[in-house]
């Protein structure tokens, strides 16, 4: 079977250290799928793929690759919302409506909210899988220190959450750190007095090891269409402290892998919970936390992704 992966990205593809959430999802899938059969992954239209006549066509969130290719099968992996305004903002609308697609959605969160206005002739729920680096991660409880990480790379609601860490948190536990990853301030030297410590983009080797040390993770979970960060988190053994809102609501279970917030004011309660548990309870939320994370490695997502492909 040939099939062409497609993602629009200025990523060089083949570089998987430096690859985000999107991309590297897209490079396993075609790794897998490139030992039985003609596979190539690109974020450009060559004279090369259009000179193939594709079994499949798998593109993330870009419909007008459709426009272009010979293929039997054109399938949208959906990671994002893609709203009609949207859609006719990005070019997009007349290629969706257009095509035959089916329609790959992360979440069952992001196939609610995507419109029925596409017409897409097959809707299905497939999750995101873990990286490889996240799968059979040993955890160790006894290593666990205060620290609190904040990895999605948005920023809505961070700074009230600053603000209950400065005047709360920090106050009550001045020896609890707050990591954040995948965010760029300015005035990160001012924060440090506070244990607050901003890290940017760092290998996702560096990311696990701060995982492993760490005691939650903080995901509030506003615009959420699936969340890999939670999912790797705990694969380390983290739960996550969210609203439990969009796809964040399929995926935390309160007090098993994670604990849901009805508001900001409930954020110092919750730290001052995970901190105080005692070693019994801490190891249970660990293991749940590391257990339910397992429904996500690749091997068992992949089966549906090769019942799609092969068994339709």
């Amino acid at each position: 079977m040939n099939i062409l992966f497609y993602v629009r990205s200025k990523q060089n593809l083949l570089n998987v250290k430096k690859l985000g959430g999107i991309e590297i999802l897209n490079y396993n899938l075609y790794k897998f799928f490139k030992k039985n059969n003609l596979t190539i992954l690109t974020n450009k239209i060559t004279n090369k793929i259009l000179g193939i006549n594709w079994d499949v066509v798998i593109s993330s969130n870009d419909a007008t690759i459709f426009n272009y290719v010979q293929t039997k099968r054109k399938i949208l992996w959906l990671h994002n919302k893609l709203q009609i305004e949207k859609s006719i903002r990005k070019k997009q609308f007349f290629s969706l409506i257009k095509h035959k697609i089916e329609a790959v959605f992360v979440s069952k969160y992001l196939d609610n909210n995507t419109s029925s206005i596409y017409n897409f002739t097959k809707r299905i729920v497939i999750p995101n899988f873990l990286p490889h680096e996240f799968n059979d991660i040993k955890i160790n409880s006894h290593i666990r220190k205060k620290n609190f990480i904040w990895s999605v790379q948005r920023e809505k609601g961070i700074h009230n959450f600053l603000k209950i860490w400065i005047n709360n948190i920090h106050s009550s536990y001045p020896d609890a750190k707050l990591q954040i990853f995948g965010i760029k301030n300015l005035k990160f030297n001012k924060l440090k007095r506070y244990n607050i410590y901003y890290h940017g983009w760092v290998p996702r080797s560096k990311l696990i090891r701060y995982y492993k040390e760490s005691a939650a993770m903080v995901c509030l979970g506003y615009d959420e269409t699936f969340c890999l960060n939670a999912i790797e988190a705990m694969a380390c053994g983290l739960p996550i402290i969210s609203f439990g809102k969009t796809a964040l609501k399929e995926i935390i279970k309160d007090n098993k892998n994670g604990f849901i917030i009805n508001s900001y004011n409930d954020l110092n309660k919750i730290v001052n919970k995970i901190i105080n548990l005692n070693i019994l309870k801490r190891k249970k939320i660990i293991y749940q936390s590391k257990q339910f994370s397992n429904i996500y490695q690749m091997k068992n997502i992949l089966k549906h992704w090769n019942n799609l492909l092969f068994h339709q």
